[in-house]
């Protein structure tokens, strides 16, 4: 009995650690960000590398872009939380690359990568500040659907600029660089575990009707 309850906490321990072993890395970098108490938002951010795919100089792989939710704690330059609600993340790509991607050989034009929006509450700190810019970092978990239809979750860092001269005119930031990991767990190493799992519970009723 007791070997049966360390196997099944053994292997729900291992479940969420293989769910997070394997995933997609992308990055983004320019782009123009407004800086608002309703919410933070960026566009035209050019998406540098996707899934080991890197852009060649001057050229991009497609877009990157995101809005939080409104403003919940702190203030917009020195830094506090945002909310999620109406918040998206959205990866469009764009190319002959993506026929490297599984089913979309035959794609043409813009296709969306990954649509989604975070998931709990965003995290905005003031990293620096010098007399020309300051340097921000915008953390979340985000959730969505990639192109193949499977939801996945991950989580996204975007360092932006503001400087000093323009950021309380207009409200309005640059993109310097965007770092985003989203979780694709192997479906075949859960389904390993999964059958483990079940197979676990049947010895586990088994020994129950011993008992």
């Amino acid at each position: 009995m007791k070997r049966v309850m360390l196997g099944l906490a053994l292997l729900a321990i291992m479940l969420p650690i293989a769910a997070r072993a394997d995933g997609i890395n992308l990055t983004n970098q320019s782009g123009t960000v407004t800086i608002l108490a309703s919410g933070i938002s960026s566009y035209g951010s050019q998406l540098r590398s996707f899934n080991g795919v890197v852009a060649p100089k001057g050229q991009a792989l497609g877009t990157v872009s995101y809005a939080t939710g409104a403003l919940l704690t702190g203030d917009i330059w020195n830094g506090g939380t945002f909310s999620s609600t109406g918040s998206t993340f959205d990866v469009v790509g764009e190319g002959d690359w993506m026929k490297k991607l599984a089913g979309l050989s035959g794609s043409k034009g813009k296709v969306p990568l990954f649509t989604g929006a975070f998931s709990g509450t965003i995290d905005w700190k003031l990293i620096s500040s010098t007399k020309q810019f300051h340097e921000y970092q915008l953390t979340g978990d985000i959730q969505g659907s990639l192109w193949t239809g499977r939801v996945v979750t991950g989580n996204t860092t975007q360092t932006i600029y503001t400087y000093w001269n323009q950021e309380k005119i207009d409200n309005k930031g640059s993109g310097h660089l965007g770092n985003t990991h989203l979780t694709t767990p192997e479906p075949s190493t859960l389904g390993l575990l999964g059958g483990g799992l079940l197979a676990m519970a049947a010895m586990f009723r088994r020994a129950l009707r011993k008992a």
